[in-house]
């Protein structure tokens, strides 16, 4: 029986929801993306339309959602990679240069 996907959020630009996409996929999520394509027709369609949409299956919707929350409070303090020493955004759970987990203490 086929997946059903559902909708989970919408993307101000490309690269967000391929950062999400990143985000979620690392937490074992399998993540579909649209809209990419209509960016080129961007002046002559509604901003709203060339919005990228980033999809789950409805099992993984849940979780999904919640990770996708601490994305969007955006206000989690920095955090620094203790295997490289890159500083990274606080709602990311693994370092963007290197793929180390954040540590316990800073979740």
């Amino acid at each position: 029986m086929a997946a059903s996907w559902q909708q989970i959020y919408r993307a101000g630009n490309s690269l967000e929801a391929h950062t999400l996409k990143g985000l979620l996929e690392h937490a074992g999520l399998a993540v579909r993306l649209t809209g990419e394509n209509l960016g080129s027709a961007a002046g002559e369609l509604p901003a709203d339309v060339v919005q990228v949409t980033v999809w789950v299956s409805e099992e993984d919707a849940l979780k999904a959602r919640q990770l996708l929350a601490g994305y969007e409070k955006g206000n989690q303090r920095r955090w620094r990679c203790v295997s490289c020493g890159e500083e990274n955004e606080g709602q990311f759970d693994w370092c963007w240069q290197c793929g180390t987990d954040k540590p316990e203490t800073e979740r």
